[in-house]
């Protein structure tokens, strides 16, 4: 099918997402980018942003509804990881089961008729938007950062050195059997002294 490739990127982007989460520690979830602004959420709003906005996306745009609250019961770090593999699990199952005529129908995006692969598109696009927020709250903490599309400064550097691309975790399995436990990333060997930027110095 020609859009099995938003079901492979949407398979993918769940796991960023939770790979990101699984950075961050239990006492980071107050935290903010500026703690004096409350315009920037915080980790804890990242969270329950991203389960409340693509439960509400994909009931209201996609058709498509888990059947169940999009936070836990007990907002915790882990708790949000749980459930949001639990529901997008969900999703990832009844995408793929459609077919093209399904991606292809007219939907409702804001106040704009939208195919549902356009508005599949866009909430793609907006997940990766808000983990990117995340990825440098996470440096602002001084925290080290596995692979979520390719290498990092912690992985080795950048990718025309041939730094390696490194994640957390290899699979989603891994991760929630891992973090249930107090965690097992696959540690990181560092930049080696290698340039972490096109512009050094």
């Amino acid at each position: 099918m020609r859009y099995d490739f938003l079901i492979e990127s949407y398979q993918t982007e769940r796991l960023k997402v939770l790979s990101v989460w699984s950075e961050f520690r239990d006492e980071d979830l107050p935290l903010r980018p500026n703690q004096n602004d409350a315009r920037g959420r915080s980790v804890h709003e990242q969270m329950l942003h991203q389960c409340v906005s693509e439960d509400a996306w994909f009931r209201n745009m996609l058709g498509i509804d888990v059947g169940a609250p999009p936070i836990p019961r007990r907002e915790a770090r882990i708790e949000f990881i749980r459930q949001y593999a639990q529901d997008s699990g969900k999703r990832l199952d009844v995408l793929r089961r459609t077919e093209e005529p399904w991606w292809e129908e007219m939907t409702r995006f804001f106040d704009v008729e939208r195919t549902r692969a356009w508005v599949m598109l866009r909430r793609l696009t907006h997940t990766s938007h808000h983990r990117g927020q995340q990825m440098a709250m996470l440096r602002m903490l001084c925290r080290d950062l596995h692979s979520n599309y390719g290498p990092t400064a912690d992985t080795g550097g950048l990718m025309q050195n041939h730094a390696p691309t490194i994640y957390a975790y290899p699979s989603l399995q891994a991760l929630l059997e891992a973090e249930s436990q107090g965690g097992a990333k696959t540690l990181l060997p560092g930049a080696g002294g290698m340039a972490v930027t096109e512009r050094p110095g």
